[in-house]
């Protein structure tokens, strides 16, 4: 019972006829273009993302180097006298150094994630497999024949007269 079940899937699969094997391929392909559209937005999200925690990374990078430089340079200079005896001016460059430093860092980290955008060709590679799947479509011509007119659910016809 189970091969005639399978037998008789085949055959109505058999039966599609040309006209709807391309239409069924065309809304395939339009599909397949669309979730192309969806991945390379998502991909292009992803990269702007990875930039604008780049670019925040440098701007917080400069924001430490020009509100950290009064107060700390302040409190290390002192800091550094007391515990080293030095003249106050090395101290002073001294913490000015320091500063120096940490921004140094804060734009390494910004300079990382920036690297990381740039690497990510994701959208790229998306756009040209879609302009690829289109070259394909451009190609595909549908069949010269009218289609086959849609079958109707069983117990409708449309000779039926009303009265």
């Amino acid at each position: 019972m189970s091969d005639r079940g399978n037998t008789t899937a085949n055959a109505v699969g058999a039966d599609r006829s040309l006209g709807q094997l391309v239409a069924a391929a065309t809304a395939e392909m339009s599909a397949l273009v669309h979730d192309e559209i969806a991945l390379a937005k998502a991909q292009l999200r992803r990269d702007v993302k990875k930039a604008g925690i780049g670019g925040g990374a440098f701007t917080a990078a400069g924001a430490v180097l020009l509100f950290s430089l009064p107060m700390l340079s302040f409190a290390l200079a002192y800091g550094f006298q007391f515990w080293t005896g030095w003249h106050l001016s090395v101290c002073f460059l001294l913490s000015f150094a320091v500063n120096v430093l940490v921004a140094g860092l804060l734009a390494l980290i910004g300079l990382v994630f920036v690297k990381k955008a740039k690497k990510g060709k994701g959208p790229q590679k998306t756009v040209a497999s879609a302009k690829e799947t289109a070259a394909v479509l451009q190609n595909a011509k549908p069949h010269p024949r009218r289609p086959a007119q849609p079958e109707l659910p069983a117990g409708s016809r449309q000779d039926k007269v009303t009265v």
